[in-house]
């Protein structure tokens, strides 16, 4: 059973350990290039000030690492979808650093606390879309269990949200 989850602000006191995160070898197969998730979280408050970092929490360790971000504010990043507008599509992505906390429902708990964040933070969101490497069958059913679905035309994972 997973014990209680809680997402943090990233702190500059996090840096280290998400550097020795991004080394681990089931981490950096998924991540590739540590150098460019390192540039982003340290210009975070200037270039990169739209994307929103999170340390994951377990009771007092820290334990993983996620973000969520308008996919219209990275539009010129990355090139496997296509927005109009701001505000209305976000993606996340997620790690769990710390090996003794995988396979053990964490994944499924941080996104769904991302989705849950989105959802009270972004009052014109509709959808989340997500594309982890189709080889990443923990992300990829971490995905499934928080009930995105799988657009086999566009190639990622979507989940609309319920807006009022």
């Amino acid at each position: 059973m997973v014990k209680e989850v809680r997402l943090r602000t990233f702190e500059d006191s996090d840096s280290e350990l998400m550097q020795n995160w991004l080394e681990k070898d089931y981490i950096i197969k998924w991540y590739l290039d540590a150098e460019d998730w390192l540039t982003e979280i340290s210009q975070r408050h200037e270039e990169y000030h739209w994307l929103n970092h999170f340390i994951v929490m377990s009771q007092e360790k820290a334990i993983g690492f996620c973000q969520y971000y308008d996919v219209f504010a990275a539009k010129d990043l990355e090139d496997w979808y296509h927005v109009k507008e701001p505000g209305k599509v976000f993606s996340i992505d997620y790690l769990i650093g710390e090996e003794e906390f995988l396979g053990k429902g964490y994944g499924k708990e941080i996104v769904r606390l991302l989705v849950e964040l989105i959802m009270v933070n972004e009052e014109k969101a509709e959808a989340i879309i997500v594309q982890p490497d189709k080889e990443n069958a923990q992300s990829n059913g971490v995905l499934l269990a928080n009930d995105f679905v799988y657009d086999e035309k566009k190639e990622y994972y979507q989940k609309n949200l319920c807006t009022v």
